[in-house]
């Protein structure tokens, strides 16, 4: 199983795969349920990172089960989506990012495999966090469909579930950052240490507070998915197919074995 779709907020489920079946995955962090299929002659998988009913809230996802399940199962190329807000004034509700780098404000999370331990302790390289094959692959895949997309972003996350207050969000402009979520991290993270090309399609679901005209809530968020959510699949479908078959990137040259595998 060469690729994988993560999806959030809004995407629970794998409806545009055929032949979908669903495989228990145990792995040294816990046990994952991925479901599996095809589309044009791709073995893709499919996780829901909340749950297919959203019970996970963001800072209880088990990210190291997730991405570790998918390395057993084969994957070498992740496609992920992110529900966020956004500082960049630019980038409005229903618009699509191609996020290139990430701030990390979360504080809970276990953010690595390489703990000690078992794992050895290895400094990994996140310069570029994000594939840049599968950005190009989803950028040229939204402009031919005629999407509201942006070439890059800047993805601050929190630790959630809470929305994140005025003065974070001013923060995170001060700081370059457009995009605001609670998932991004240390999902991307943990792909790099794993050896897997990673990205993530955020989509704009509301301004950041301060921003935005009136108090944040989920089912705001819930409600522009719900409107472009058909739109996001077929951007993923479609930039799947026009990934490069053999891979050019540098995301898979971490060799470092992980214990379990």
């Amino acid at each position: 199983m060469k690729y994988a779709i993560i999806g959030g907020t809004g995407v629970y489920d794998p409806e545009l795969l055929s032949g979908v079946r669903t495989e228990t995955v145990t792995t040294p962090y816990g046990t994952v349920q991925v479901q599996r299929g095809c589309y044009e002659g791709l073995d893709i998988g499919f996780l829901a990172r909340h749950g297919q009913d959203h019970s996970i809230p963001p800072h209880r996802i088990n990210y190291r089960a997730n991405i570790f399940a998918l390395k057993k199962l084969g994957t070498e190329r992740i496609l992920s989506t992110n529900a966020v807000g956004s500082v960049n004034r630019s980038m409005q509700p229903g618009d699509f990012v191609v996020v290139d780098q990430y701030l990390d404000f979360t504080k809970t999370r276990d953010h690595t495999f390489f703990d000690g331990g078992e794992n050895p302790v290895v400094h990994t390289d996140v310069s570029d966090p994000y594939c840049p094959e599968l950005r190009e692959a989803l950028f040229d895949s939204g402009r031919s469909l005629g999407l509201r997309i942006h070439p890059r972003g800047c993805y601050a996350c929190f630790e959630g579930p809470r929305f994140e207050t005025a003065a974070e969000i001013r923060m995170t402009g001060l700081l370059g950052g457009d995009l605001a979520g609670m998932t991004g991290v240390p999902e991307a993270t943990l792909a790099r240490e794993a050896g897997i090309c990673y990205s993530t399609t955020a989509m704009v679901t509301n301004m950041g507070a301060g921003i935005a005209a009136e108090p944040l809530s989920h089912d705001e968020v819930v409600e522009i998915m719900g409107k472009n959510t058909e739109n996001l699949k077929g951007l993923l479908m479609k930039a799947l197919v026009a990934v490069p078959s053999h891979c050019r990137c540098t995301c898979s040259h971490n060799k470092t074995p992980l214990r379990g595998l």
